[in-house]
């Protein structure tokens, strides 16, 4: 009898790790499948083609499409779907610059964190703790991160250069705070978000003169020079720490 309670115990350690990797597993299959699937549903092309039924469908539910909408947005997000480029648009068109874009950040902001939790509880807690035991530039590295995590938090959020998902796995693997990871992510993402929104506000012209938006507009000088001096702020709490330490 007691063998077999021992037995059962060893079992579901032995499970255990993979019970915890589940969420992730689901995330990465949902989005392997969207990206085969949702790419050409999920497009410029479709919002184009179904803007007035939308927007019929704003005016005679407004408060009903706040709120597909936004779930619409974190399960793009949450699973790594294609499209999130789209309903920040999509968030523009339908109801203006503001308050679009605080729709489309709190959307973003949720769904960034499913896959920062998602990624936290299956890989980053055991990988964190291991970081922190280990030795030699590994520990290096995460003793650098965690001397900084806000200034690195929002510098993965400002720099165009990082893809969206990767700057939701980062904080998980590192052992960063939920909260932070949030304030950051809802806070950094915002520069970005209010550049798209506004596209998508001012769509209505676009459609009527049958062109598609200029989505390469975050890297015009005016745009992205003030973003990039967003992140050389974040970035000098780290700068004035290096040379306090060298003094």
């Amino acid at each position: 009898m007691m063998m077999t309670e021992q037995n059962s115990q060893t079992r579901k350690q032995a499970q255990h790790p993979m019970l915890r990797r589940l969420p992730l597993i689901a995330i990465a299959i949902v989005a392997l499948v969207g990206a085969f699937t949702l790419r050409d549903y999920l497009s410029f092309e479709t919002l184009a083609q179904n803007r007035e039924a939308l927007l019929a469908f704003r005016d005679a539910n407004y408060l009903m499409t706040v709120l597909v909408f936004i779930l619409a947005y974190v399960v793009i997000v949450g699973f790594s779907l294609p499209g999130a480029t789209i309903a920040t648009l999509t968030g523009g068109f339908l109801f203006a610059t503001f308050p679009g874009v605080l729709f489309n950040v709190t959307a973003a902001t949720i769904g960034a964190t499913i896959i920062f939790l998602a990624a936290r509880w299956g890989l980053g807690e055991k990988l964190a703790a291991r970081m922190e035991t280990s030795e030699g530039k590994i520990k290096a590295i995460k003793d650098g991160i965690d001397e900084n995590q806000w200034s690195v938090l929002f510098l993965i959020r400002l720099v165009p250069a990082v893809p969206f998902f990767v700057a939701n796995l980062i904080p998980a693997l590192v052992g960063v705070p939920l909260h932070r990871f949030v304030i950051s992510t809802f806070l950094g993402i915002i520069p970005g978000g209010l550049v798209y929104t506004s596209v998508g506000a001012g769509l209505s012209e676009v459609f009527a003169r049958e062109e598609t938006p200029d989505l390469g507009i975050i890297f015009e000088p005016h745009i992205l020079l003030p973003m990039l001096g967003l992140a050389a702020l974040a970035a000098l709490p780290m700068v004035l720490k290096h040379f306090r330490k060298g003094t």
